[in-house]
């Protein structure tokens, strides 16, 4: 094991060494029994990680997790807290040089575009009626009120839960942002235009 610490608070030279950092990542992660779970990241740095989970695991229970943007991220939980846990990252010195150009990369795009993007240009689609998928099968009628490379805003009578799964168009996201009239939703992945367009400028 590379950290044989795992049960106790890192020392005051390891949350040096290891800073975390405020970062807006969604994923999914397993728990040692398989079962599966949706989660947020609050903050991260390569040594660990603290998680928004309705399904904390067990303290010292091993945990894997496949993050947007990050990929897959093994643990074992050391603290449970009221909105979710928080787990030590198990890996080599390799893969926590990579996490910590990950983090800082995602630490600055967020300080830069929030979660609306503005970095990409908002536009109104041609064809804005659309359909959103939940991920326990419902689907809904919505409009889009404006759609970007990163993210869209729709019109939508329900309003499901920040964090929750979604899918537009063949686009997988997630509810960022609740507003009068409907959601926000950031996607998992950047768009390619061409992407956007097939599926929203219908005639």
């Amino acid at each position: 094991m590379i950290l044989a610490a795992s049960h106790t608070a890192p020392s005051r030279t390891e949350r040096r060494n290891f800073q975390r950092v405020p970062v807006k990542v969604y994923g999914r992660y397993m728990l040692e029994d398989r079962s599966e779970h949706p989660c947020q990241v609050v903050d991260m740095s390569p040594g660990d990680v603290s998680f928004l989970s309705n399904h904390p695991g067990q303290l010292g229970e091993k945990v894997i997790a496949y993050l947007d943007h990050i990929g897959r991220v093994e643990g074992v939980v050391t603290r449970r807290l009221e909105t979710g846990f928080a787990m030590t990252i198990l890996a080599s010195e390799r893969k926590r040089d990579k996490l910590a150009a990950q983090l800082t990369w995602l630490a600055n795009r967020h300080e830069l575009d929030l979660p609306e993007d503005r970095r990409h240009e908002r536009v109104s689609p041609r064809n804005p009626m659309t359909v959103l998928h939940m991920g326990d099968g419902r689907q809904y009628k919505c409009r889009i009120i404006d759609l970007s490379l990163s993210g869209a805003a729709i019109e939508l009578d329900v309003k499901p839960a920040l964090g929750v799964e979604v899918t537009l168009g063949n686009m997988r996201g997630r509810v960022v942002r609740h507003f009068d009239d409907g959601i926000a939703i950031e996607f998992a992945m950047v768009q390619r235009e061409e992407t956007l367009a097939a599926h929203f400028s219908g005639h």
